[in-house]
């Protein structure tokens, strides 16, 4: 598996490209902004790695100890937290659970201070008027977050199956078999009593 530093140079190296071929299929200049922006922090802070104290975990600085549940919850390199898409969607879902737990405890500091220009029914209609306004802006971060932590997982498959074939040849692409497990016979418990017959048996034989 490569390492952290590794990991880093996929990814800036990958950048160029990636902003490349955004600009090239879209001819917008703020789209091909958000996904090489969403790529390179999915590939340096928000990548997969989050799971495990690793240099993406390190760089969130003081914010780290939001990841702790995530981690503890989650197997390191298990599909929910590796999985194509699904690991950046549960990513996303769980740092925007964060985030709107400190909106709700900021809100109600508020409206416990009295400001009058904070209230729960405007909150909700603001978000909901800006995923249906940006709904586009949001699919293209979330695609760039994407291609971030594809770059990492995929190096780390690559490096995985290049040491398998370096180790086994071509077998070491094919799945491994299934053990089959032989089945013990269960031990004959005898008595003392017939131990001692079987003996006067054959002493009188």
């Amino acid at each position: 598996m490569p390492s952290g530093y590794t990991h880093d140079r996929i990814t800036l190296w990958s950048l160029p490209f990636v902003a490349a071929l955004t600009f090239g299929q879209t001819q917008s200049s703020n789209l091909t902004l958000l996904v090489s922006g969403s790529f390179l922090f999915g590939g340096l802070m928000f990548g997969p790695d989050l799971d495990i104290y690793s240099c993406q975990y390190q760089r969130w600085g003081w914010l780290r100890p939001i990841w702790l549940p995530y981690q503890k919850s989650l197997r390191h390199r298990s599909f929910l937290s590796h999985g194509p898409l699904i690991g950046t969607a549960l990513r996303i879902l769980y740092l925007t659970t964060w985030i709107g737990l400190v909106g709700i405890v900021g809100l109600a500091i508020a409206q416990t201070v009295g400001n009058p220009r904070w209230n729960w029914e405007e909150v909700v209609l603001s978000c909901w008027r800006s995923l249906a306004q940006y709904h586009i802006e949001l699919l293209t971060v979330y695609i760039g977050l994407e291609l971030g932590a594809m770059s990492h997982y995929l190096s780390d498959w690559g490096g995985s199956a290049y040491k398998r074939f370096k180790k086994k040849g071509l077998s070491g692409w094919q799945p491994p078999s299934p053990i089959k497990r032989r089945k013990r016979k269960a031990p004959i418990r005898t008595s003392s009593k017939s131990i001692v017959e079987v003996r006067r048996k054959k002493g009188s034989g």
